[in-house]
């Protein structure tokens, strides 16, 4: 058995290295010719850090990112609603990390070559044809459109992105991403350390809302700081929905949070201070009721795109990667193999995506502030405990995040020889 996996992201190289490992032969095709640590900051859950560690990363992670101790979340005003612990301290058997997106791919990469691992670079999927034995893929130089290659394996699978050339022939009718109204404006600051210096930390409501968490130390009081933006108006004219490269400026957005400078943190001042800005609008795509097509198949964000509420986009790619190579390992036949993982990650994943338009965990930020638009002196006050701690609960169920069910669930991949 060979498999094809057409994208080097995050999710294309979490199943490289889970197929490696159970001894399932694979080629990774990228579209572009160098792969760069691109992106800015995300957040890796327990349950996929768990998978990571078992492809044997753990000090992998330790050098490139940060264990998060704790998210917390603040209204409009820079009051505490509601904090939790996170990763080992919440109980979990594993850490969550707060890590650069690009930093994180690149470990995975170069962890995939060190293994013996093959990356064909340049190579940009553009058409395939199964037969009863296997599917045959064209590649072409995307910026000629030359072919480079027709690569032939037992299964091809579409890790390409939001973009994904093989959705879009799957579901030639879907059209461009699913914009909800909300702009986000994403940069790197060097700044003071903040609480626990190992805090995630969600300030304002849907309408207005700045993320921040730290994703490397810069001596004893100093963070590199990873932060979101998030600015809700859908009537916004001129948006470009799929310009991911667009250069942010500080006047579009910097007004809104001018007063949201706090005693933990100055957020216009970080803001300010930032490397560079860039603007990103907060886009999703519409749950399939399919991924699997004989032996094609979507992982990733090219099967479910999401917003980045919840901190859950590249934890469920990786989780794909590792259900998916255990339903390769196991099932008698390539198609058996990827339906049986369309079935048991599909509507699971659909529902994060739904949960995550309904603002997913930070839900709690907008009931507050709709409650008390002008602040608050106690939270009690505006909202229970009970309230706070059912929402959190809520949404963990929802994402595979459930503490005592995650810590007792056996591994999902045995690594003994596959079939």
């Amino acid at each position: 058995m060979t498999v094809m996996i057409a994208g080097a992201g995050i999710g294309g190289l979490s199943l490289a290295l889970s197929l490696h490992q159970v001894g399932i032969d694979c080629v990774v095709y990228e579209a572009v010719r160098e792969v760069r640590p691109l992106g800015v900051g995300i957040n890796l859950q327990p349950n996929a850090v768990r998978e990571l560690f078992e492809l044997g990363l753990e000090q992998d992670l330790d050098r490139i990112g940060l264990r998060t101790e704790e998210v917390a979340y603040f209204s409009m005003q820079g009051r505490l609603v509601w904090a939790e612990p996170r990763g080992v301290s919440a109980g979990y058997h594993w850490p969550q990390f707060s890590i650069h997106r690009g930093e994180l791919q690149m470990a995975l990469y170069w962890a995939f070559l060190e293994r013996g691992g093959k990356v064909l670079a340049g190579y940009a999927l553009q058409d395939w044809n199964e037969d009863s034995a296997g599917v045959t893929a064209t590649f072409v130089d995307r910026r000629t459109g030359r072919v480079v290659g027709r690569e032939r394996g037992s299964a091809l699978i579409g890790a390409d992105g939001i973009n994904s050339t093989m959705r879009a022939r799957l579901y030639p009718d879907e059209g461009p991403a699913r914009w909800g109204g909300t702009m986000m404006w994403r940069g790197v600051t060097e700044g003071p350390r903040f609480r626990s210096g190992r805090s995630v930390s969600m300030s304002g409501s849907k309408a207005v809302k700045f993320v921040c968490y730290p994703i490397a130390d810069r001596g004893e009081d100093r963070s590199l700081l990873n932060w979101i933006a998030d600015i809700h108006n859908p009537d916004r004219a001129g948006f470009a929905p799929q310009d991911w490269n667009r250069a942010g400026r500080v006047e579009d957005f910097l007004p809104a949070f001018a007063e949201m400078s706090f005693d933990w943190l100055n957020i216009p001042h970080v803001i300010q201070e930032a490397h560079a800005i860039y603007e990103y609008p907060m886009v999703d795509r519409d749950p399939l009721p399919r991924w699997s097509h004989g032996r094609v198949t979507l992982l990733g964000d090219a099967a479910h795109p999401m917003y980045p509420i919840g901190s859950n986009g590249a934890s469920q790619a990786i989780l794909d990667g590792r259900f998916l190579t255990r339903s390769l390992n196991e099932e008698p036949d390539v198609v058996s193999a990827l339906g049986r993982y369309d079935e048991e990650r599909r509507e699971a994943v659909n529902a994060v995506v739904l949960a995550n338009r309904g603002d997913g965990p930070d839900k709690i930020l907008d009931v507050v502030a709709e409650r008390a638009p002008q602040g608050f002196e106690r939270i009690e006050d505006v909202i229970s405990r009970q309230e706070l701690e059912s929402q959190a609960a809520s949404y963990k169920a929802v994402a595979g995040m459930d503490i005592a069910k995650l810590n007792a669930r056996p591994s999902i991949l045995s690594t003994g020889p596959s079939n």
